[in-house]
């Protein structure tokens, strides 16, 4: 009995070694591990910098990429307001709100929750000094023997339910707002998220797509846009215009959030979840994936360019995308020239010939 104790004793002693060596070689390959990440794929679109480039090959490359794809005479990318649209040193609330629901949404937390949890605060901090004072020991040499109150308790039930319909209220008519249903005249624009990197198709505007990745620090300091914010290729829709946003994941799970519109929806893989995004204002608006997706995680920004309609369509032209009326313009351009000077049409009169 003894000599099996002893073997299954040294069994386990032996275990722990092994578990343990297993531990430090993990350890030890951890930095390994974290350089690897660098050498991770990068996603179309994004031009990895090589180790070692002259000045020659770079500029070589730089004159070879196409500008973004767009040209310069219909889009230019617009630059954003400072503490617009993006995050501050030392803010402590939301980013100015620039939808309609992100009004809603601030004034029910600023005018709503926070001077509720302001009085309740208070008032519990004045019960515990009251407590303190009155009901100490000193002042009570015989504690009272009282166990129930029907008085307070009808308050301290009637209200906390007062409480929450004042909250529930307003906070329903906003999550009821948030998922209404897209108009039919609305603009849809689905928006995959890869790792690491987002997708942004123009389905009613003839079905391209943008491939947006974060900006180099060198390039995102010329562009004056904050880094880790801005992104080389934006996605861009109409002032005031409601957009159907379809959004899905092609990977992991990714979650898309813009903080300037109140706007956040997941990217789920095999789903597509669906959301009105309606910006009121002009100008450039940032966000981040906000759902662990990845050791890039935190480098897939959100840039959010909102323009008037008529420089919306002229982007969407530089991008070889369509515009509605379009279409029609051409064909009634193209009847009026497909005729002869005598009134015949042309291709009557080739016929004839």
């Amino acid at each position: 009995m003894t000599e099996n104790w002893g073997l299954d004793k040294v069994e386990q002693v032996m275990t722990h070694y092994v578990k343990a060596w297993i531990l430090a070689l993990g350890l030890i390959l951890a930095p390994a591990a974290v350089v690897a990440q660098d050498t991770l794929p990068v996603s179309p679109g994004a031009d990895a910098a090589p180790v070692a480039a002259s000045s020659e090959v770079a500029a070589a490359e730089a004159e070879a990429a196409p500008a973004a794809g767009l040209d310069p005479a219909l889009y230019t990318p617009m630059k954003p307001t400072k503490g617009i649209g993006m995050p501050v040193d030392g803010g402590m609330d939301f980013q100015p709100q620039v939808s309609e629901t992100g009004k809603q949404a601030k004034w029910i937390n600023n005018s709503i929750l926070l001077p509720i949890m302001v009085v309740i605060c208070l008032f519990v901090l004045g019960l515990i000094f009251v407590v303190i004072a009155r009901f100490r020991k000193g002042a009570n040499p015989e504690p009272s023997k009282t166990t129930h109150n029907t008085f307070i308790e009808i308050i301290w039930t009637v209200v906390p339910v007062l409480i929450l319909l004042v909250i529930a209220v307003p906070s329903i008519s906003l999550l009821a707002q948030q998922f209404e249903p897209a108009p039919e005249d609305a603009l849809t624009i689905k928006v995959t998220g890869y790792q690491w990197y987002w997708g942004y198709s123009y389905p009613d505007n003839g079905d391209f797509e943008i491939i947006s990745n974060m900006l180099p620090k060198e390039e995102a300091d010329a562009r004056g846009e904050p880094f880790q914010l801005a992104a080389d290729n934006r996605l861009v829709i109409p002032v005031g215009k409601p957009v159907k946003m379809l959004i899905t994941g092609a990977d992991v799970i990714h979650s898309f959030a813009l903080p300037a519109a109140w706007f956040k929806l997941d990217a789920v893989p095999g789903r597509i979840n669906e959301k009105v995004l309606q910006i009121d204002e002009v100008g450039v608006y940032y966000g981040q994936c906000s759902e662990l997706c990845g050791a890039r995680h935190g480098f897939m920004p959100i840039t959010v360019e909102v323009l008037p309609e008529d420089k919306f369509n002229d982007w969407v032209r530089a991008n070889g995308g369509t515009v509605k009326g379009d279409d029609t313009a051409v064909a009634v351009k193209t009847a009026a020239g497909d005729t002869t000077t005598e009134g015949a049409p042309a291709n009557a009169a080739a016929a004839a010939n």
